[in-house]
């Protein structure tokens, strides 16, 4: 699944047990992001504004990266150095508009799924895509991505580990972080017993205690 290099970004772990071993829990942030993604894939209301086509929830796929998925919103704006579009006059460039619940971070999980989006678009449409948007629920406000070079590489070598540890159906030991906390999987990963490294320290602290 292309939303899967978020997660991955995010915590290794975290998108092994979602998406090798099928397992998923919900918090607060998950069903919130859930309402805002249903809004923005709502296809009974794709509509045209003046010279932009808006699309919601449109299917996409990559057999370059291997993947598929879907995009909240694609605008199409009329251009003239833009593509064809059945049906329509004109040529129109291409922007792929992602919907987070919260606000802009630090680190690049959220650019990557839409750099990884914008690639999609670019293999089925045949055309060129310098940036997209970012748009966070908690600020109501777009944010611009440029999808240059570095991270398109970065989304290219994701897919390839995704892809491997996908066909070795390896799940990662816990790396545990201050990220933890704010996990909807951290019931089910344990991080707190799974940081012990071997069986035989775990069986000597608990000894231990009971000395004590």
């Amino acid at each position: 699944m292309l939303s899967g290099i978020q997660h991955f970004s995010f915590c290794r772990r975290q998108w092994a047990l979602i998406h090798i071993e099928k397992q998923w829990d919900e918090n607060v942030r998950t069903v919130e992001g859930n309402i805002i993604h249903q809004k923005a894939h709502n296809n009974m209301f794709d509509e045209k504004r003046k010279n932009i086509i808006i699309s919601r929830g449109m299917p996409i796929y990559s057999n370059s990266l291997g993947t598929s998925g879907e995009c909240d919103i694609v605008e199409f704006h009329k251009a003239d150095d833009g593509i064809n579009l059945v049906g329509e006059e004109g040529l129109y460039q291409v922007f792929p508009i992602e919907y987070k619940r919260g606000k802009e971070k630090e680190e690049d999980a959220d650019r990557l799924q839409l750099a990884a989006q914008a690639m999609c678009l670019e293999e089925m449409l045949s055309c060129q895509i310098k940036e997209g948007y970012l748009y966070y629920h908690e600020i109501r406000r777009r944010t611009k991505v440029i999808v240059d070079n570095e991270l398109r590489q970065k989304v290219y070598e994701m897919f390839i580990e995704m892809h491997q540890m996908f066909e070795r159906k390896y799940t990662p030991k816990v790396k545990r972080a201050k990220r933890c906390n704010a996990c909807s999987l951290k019931n089910i990963c344990l991080p707190q017993l799974n940081s012990v490294s071997t069986v035989q320290e775990y069986m000597n602290r608990m000894l231990g205690e009971d000395n004590e």
